[in-house]
């Protein structure tokens, strides 16, 4: 099982990190993907990622800080993803929910990071909140340069992800699938396994049984038994579909046998 994506430098000191890296390791879980959301956090990410083999980061500037965003810190991103353990440039995107940095400001530096990535033939990772019909146009002007990515906590329905998957990107789901009633839950059973990947997004959006406590990436166990449940196959087989979407998108080994 494969945390795709984590925010292991939120709420937690470095003990605290290397413990829940340590923790879902021992717990079955084979590799985990910490995300960037500024350069200090993709700095940190980095430097977490290059003591673990199993530990890979990302790194970019998420939509709330989009104000940030200058060429020094655009320099300082392809310093970063120079390195082998970061395997895609993310989280970007757009976030008119909370709106934390201006419109104008939000996607010019989603712009400027989809050309980076096209730069660097990086896939993407993309954070998308009340935002889904432009994020989708943005990244539309730039699908045929683009190696592809994941939209992460997919918030849109079955339409929305057919729309997604139509220009070579897959979707990913989280807790939100295990809550009661979860509309999470019922896009996901109708997605193609092929184009799903899943994740954590700890220390948010905590799965049932742990719900209203931190997240971390030992439970997104919880999260491919439900996909399990829903698409009525083993968890056994999930595993292996959902593991291989991901080592396949983010490219987490050389070469990928079969």
């Amino acid at each position: 099982m494969i945390d795709s994506h984590c925010h292991l430098y939120i709420k937690n000191s470095t003990e605290q990190q290397d413990q829940l890296i340590k923790e879902a390791l021992a717990d079955g879980i084979s590799k985990i993907i910490n995300i960037g959301i500024d350069i200090e956090t993709s700095q940190l990410s980095l430097d977490l990622a290059e003591k673990y083999d199993s530990l890979y980061c990302t790194v970019g500037i998420h939509p709330h800080d989009a104000k940030k965003l200058n060429e020094q810190s655009i320099e300082k991103l392809r310093q970063l993803a120079a390195h082998q353990k970061v395997v895609a440039i993310g989280e970007i995107g757009l976030d008119f929910y909370r709106n934390l940095s201006p419109k104008p400001l939000q996607y010019a530096a989603f712009e400027k990071q989809l050309e980076l990535a096209i730069e660097l033939k990086k896939p993407i990772v993309i954070h998308t909140r009340e935002a889904l019909e432009e994020t989708i146009e943005v990244v539309k002007k730039y699908e045929t340069d683009l190696v592809g990515g994941l939209f992460h906590c997919f918030p849109g329905d079955a339409a929305d992800a057919e729309r997604v998957i139509e220009i070579g990107f897959s979707v990913s789901f989280g807790g939100v699938m295990t809550f009661k009633n979860a509309d999470m839950a019922e896009v996901a059973s109708q997605v193609p396994l092929e184009k799903i990947i899943l994740e954590t997004d700890s220390p948010y959006l905590t799965p049932v049984p742990f719900r209203g406590k931190p997240n971390r990436p030992a439970y997104v166990k919880y999260v491919y038994q439900k996909l399990a449940e829903l698409k009525n196959l083993p968890v056994a087989d999930i595993e292996t579909i959902i593991d291989r979407n991901c080592v396949k998108l983010f490219k987490l080994e050389e070469t990928f046998a079969g």
